[in-house]
């Protein structure tokens, strides 16, 4: 058995659930007051919370959340309209440019004749790929292409003969 003057009396009580507990002076000093009965209510303590967008139901913060749960996601998004004022994608306005080319030019390499019109590339004559004129544009096969950007910077010529 403990004798009574070695009892410690409550000084403080908890921030989160009020219950009383002792700290020393240094201690709550230190901490500037702040007292917590266990780490449990410290934990809740640390916890960040952020109303939903939709609902205003507490979710933790810091996941980059809006809503809490996909039934506020969906609703949050409905009348949303994507895909308008897209900016052009340019990989859909080479290939319907590439179209255009074969209706108007004959469908085969304009240097070496090749006639596989699946592979042929466009290329920018001025090497500006925001110059789509159509006297700007060539349809080549890919060892022409290859040629016209890469032949003349190769590793291999001054080992070739």
């Amino acid at each position: 058995m403990v004798p009574e003057k070695y009892i410690r009396k409550p000084n403080v009580s908890c921030l989160m659930c009020g219950k009383t507990v002792y700290r020393r002076r240094m201690t709550l000093e230190r901490n500037s007051g702040n007292v917590f009965c266990s780490m449990v209510c410290y934990g809740i303590s640390c916890r960040k919370e952020l109303p939903c967008a939709m609902c205003g139901k507490p979710m933790l913060a810091g996941l980059n959340k809006k809503t809490c749960s996909k039934a506020c996601a969906n609703t949050q998004r409905t009348g949303i309209k994507y895909k308008i004022g897209k900016p052009r994608d340019r990989v859909s306005s080479q290939r319907a440019l590439k179209i255009r080319l074969l209706g108007i030019r004959e469908s085969h390499c304009e240097r070496c004749s090749y006639n596989k019109p699946e592979i042929l590339h466009v290329h920018h004559k001025d090497r500006n790929r925001e110059n789509n004129d159509l006297g700007n544009l060539e349809l080549i096969c890919p060892n022409c292409h290859y040629e016209e950007h890469y032949l003349k910077r190769s590793w291999l010529k001054g080992f070739v003969k």
